[in-house]
């Protein structure tokens, strides 16, 4: 069945669809605290219609151990630690600020270079925000339960709902700051919700924060082991009539199995969910210090975002990630 078909559209309606997209989950560096550079994410961005991008660090770096004589090509390339890296930030500023006023506009700085098990968390945001008054526009990627990364990590695993990361949301309400969560809402291995009540207790008690939960609570290594957690799209369907605090970053990791099968064909139930929420879900790219794939992994929402009515279709495309902005952001774009 064709995509207008499914959704009842003629051909040339569907056919006419140009998408412009805001990119709600893209890190500027690498593990090894390196990137491509401002010249290539600018000129992916211009190929591939990208207008705006949450344009962040990796709060971890991967360390090149003593006793390795390669150094790793990322962080599962070798068992050695990843650490939590407060400086990504410093290169985020760094690079906004040698942009051009107008092309700011497009970049919108998240803050993630924090230990999240570190009750001194919140004191280190509050001075990195009075260093640079009205540079940062979000909080995360927040690293919380995280597979195989979590397992690499320096420390004691975080929770989305620890003391510490109570003070840093309080601190992102007062701040007017949306976070962004990697929470898993599993294990690679427990077919349950079994970390699911972490973030929603932390939904539950902030209300006044907004939570962009990075891939929907799902994530490569849960998929390489699982393929399909059957318990997401109801649980998801529950989250988003209990919160209204609550965003879902369907980045690449969401793609498939879930939104597209493997013929291309958007789910229905998806799409059913998707439309019921129109301006509760974003896209995001999730590259890592690269940009090359920037444009390929965008385009690929493209038959899902067919499958919507098309004002809705744009909001999750573009719109909906400026509309979780700070309000004084927010309304500046939208003049």
């Amino acid at each position: 069945m064709s995509i207008a078909l499914f959704i009842g559209l003629p051909v040339s309606t569907v056919d006419a669809r140009e998408y412009r997209y805001s990119d709600a989950h893209l890190h500027y560096v690498d593990f090894f605290q390196e990137s491509a550079g401002m010249p290539d994410l600018l000129k992916q961005m211009s190929a591939a219609n990208v207008d705006h991008v949450m344009f962040s660090g990796i709060p971890v770096a991967k360390k090149w151990h003593e006793n390795e004589p390669k150094r790793p090509r990322y962080y599962a390339g070798d068992d050695a630690d990843a650490y939590w890296y407060s400086a990504t930030d410093v290169l985020i500023a760094h690079a906004y600020k040698q942009l051009p006023a107008q092309q700011q506009q497009r970049f919108h700085p998240f803050l993630s270079g924090f230990n999240p098990n570190d009750k001194n968390a919140d004191a280190h945001i509050q001075r990195m925000l009075e260093l640079d008054p009205g540079l940062w526009q979000g909080i995360g990627e927040v690293f919380t339960r995280h597979d195989d990364l979590t397992a690499l990590i320096s420390g004691d695993v975080p929770r989305a709902n620890n003391e510490a990361l109570t003070r840093v949301y309080h601190l992102a309400a007062e701040h007017d700051l949306p976070v962004m969560l990697h929470s898993n809402i599993t294990s690679k291995r427990e077919r349950n919700p079994l970390y699911l009540q972490e973030i929603e207790e932390s939904l539950r008690n902030h209300p006044n924060v907004r939570f962009i939960w990075a891939h929907a609570g799902t994530s490569m290594e849960i998929h390489r082991h699982q393929k399909k957690l059957d318990f997401l799209l109801p649980t998801l369907q529950r989250m988003l009539e209990d919160y209204p605090n609550l965003y879902i970053d369907l980045s690449w990791s969401v793609l498939k199995p879930y939104l597209l099968d493997k013929q291309e064909n958007p789910d229905p139930e998806w799409v059913k969910l998707v439309s019921r929420y129109p301006t509760r879900f974003m896209l995001g790219s999730d590259v890592v210090g690269r940009f090359d794939s920037l444009g390929e992994y965008l385009s690929g929402f493209a038959p899902f975002l067919d499958a919507l009515p098309e004002k809705v279709a744009h909001q999750v495309a573009r719109d909906n990630f400026l509309a979780v902005l700070p309000r004084k952001v927010h309304g500046g774009l939208a003049k």
